[in-house]
């Protein structure tokens, strides 16, 4: 590579990350409450398992619902419109939890507060995620795509591994009431950069409908939402197994693998641009099942921990090598919205994965969640097999 092409490939790699910047900010501030938000709802404000449980999934239901709204925003306006009304909601979120530890002596209306302030969380989380997808793409063009929502999402699960720990220690230290304090400081900080960057404008030209839109990418959404079940069963049920077998290293695994996830998705562009999307997501599905296979029958820790790894190296290619499929097939002037659709069925996916095998736990006990997604994975690989490339990719 000569000086001017690696000069080239150094202001696109920070382009890239200045944009990533704002889906990291957005992720630290959703992973600070995250470790100590059931605790503060159960024993804190006193209203017991189930509203601490509410209060953690109101988030994602805000998700969900505001998914394809950012997109329609994004296509019309720019991206960058999107983002700050995002980083707006964080800093209401903020406001509305510090308020709620200011009433903790009226539980009810701190409850409410607090809720109040997780619609507006799960709000900026999907205006932020997907206009900065959506935002990077405009600038460094769609070949990029695959590095793009790669880098994103290693901005994403980053962000809450390091926020988790870092709440804890804020609550211990000054309380509940910090979280609220660092969410407004973070959501300020992600206003400032958004502001700094150039931006993307919106485009005027009409583009297909939504119901075309979502036509076009739910086999490969579908596709998404049955191989996200074995990342879902592995971050809800890694620890209830290892505990259920008397193994201590439970923290092991899930850094397993969050490190196996991480390291592939770094090298993701170049085995997509050379083995293909679909190609490389049916390889990374069987080594996912190989991996969710290992934790269902383990015989010892480290066996979980390298089945662990291996999962997280099997689903790390899948959302950016499909959403890569997905969107050859969407006009440009529709990126925004497909973006935010293909993204609700992660979303939903997430949601579902964990009531529906913690059934299985309950009556074949915790490695049985591993095998009901060994199930799904498969249905993944099987449709899969059945897409097929786009003639324009």
């Amino acid at each position: 590579m000569n000086t001017a092409s690696q000069t080239v490939q150094s202001n696109s790699t920070l382009a890239l990350i200045s944009i990533v910047a704002l889906t990291f900010f957005g992720y630290i501030a959703i992973g600070l409450p995250l470790a100590v938000l059931p605790t503060y709802v159960d024993s804190g404000l006193g209203f017991g398992v189930i509203w601490a449980g509410i209060a953690v999934s109101t988030q994602y239901v805000a998700t969900i619902i505001s998914r394809a709204q950012v997109g329609r925003l994004c296509d019309q306006y720019g991206p960058r419109r999107s983002v700050l009304l995002g980083f707006l909601a964080y800093a209401l979120s903020g406001i509305l939890t510090l308020a709620s530890t200011f009433t903790a002596h009226v539980p009810t209306a701190s409850l409410s507060l607090l809720l109040a302030g997780r619609l507006a969380l799960g709000i900026g989380e999907s205006w932020v995620s997907t206009a900065a997808i959506t935002w990077a793409i405009g600038l460094m063009g769609s070949r990029e795509t695959v590095r793009i929502i790669s880098w994103n999402g290693i901005a994403t699960y980053g962000g809450i591994a390091l926020a988790a720990p870092f709440g804890a220690w804020l609550q211990g230290q000054y309380g509940f009431f910090a979280i609220g304090a660092v969410t407004i400081v973070l959501a300020v900080a992600g206003l400032m950069l958004a502001q700094s960057r150039p931006p993307v404008p919106g485009v005027r030209k009409k583009g297909i409908g939504t119901g075309q839109v979502l036509s076009r990418i739910a086999p490969f959404g579908v596709a998404l939402a049955l191989s996200s079940s074995g990342f879902g069963v592995v971050m809800a049920f890694v620890a209830l197994f290892f505990q259920s077998r008397g193994w201590e290293g439970a923290s092991f695994a899930l850094s397993a693998f969050g490190l196996a996830f991480m390291g592939v998705r770094l090298g993701l562009a170049q085995a997509v641009a050379r083995f293909g999307g679909l190609p490389l997501t049916r390889i990374s599905l069987v080594v996912e099942m190989i991996g969710l296979l290992a934790l269902a029958f383990a015989w010892s820790p480290t066996v979980a921990i390298i089945g662990a790894a291996l999962a997280g190296a099997g689903f790390a290619p899948v959302f950016p090598a499909l959403g890569n499929e997905a969107m050859e097939r969407i006009p440009p002037q529709n990126r925004g919205v497909a973006l935010g659709l293909y993204s609700i069925f992660l979303d939903v996916s997430l949601g579902t994965t964990g009531p529906i095998a913690g059934l299985f736990a309950d009556h074949l006990g915790y490695a049985a969640p591993f095998s009901f997604g060994v199930g799904a994975v498969l249905l993944s690989l099987v449709l899969s097999l059945v897409l097929r490339r786009h003639p324009n990719a």
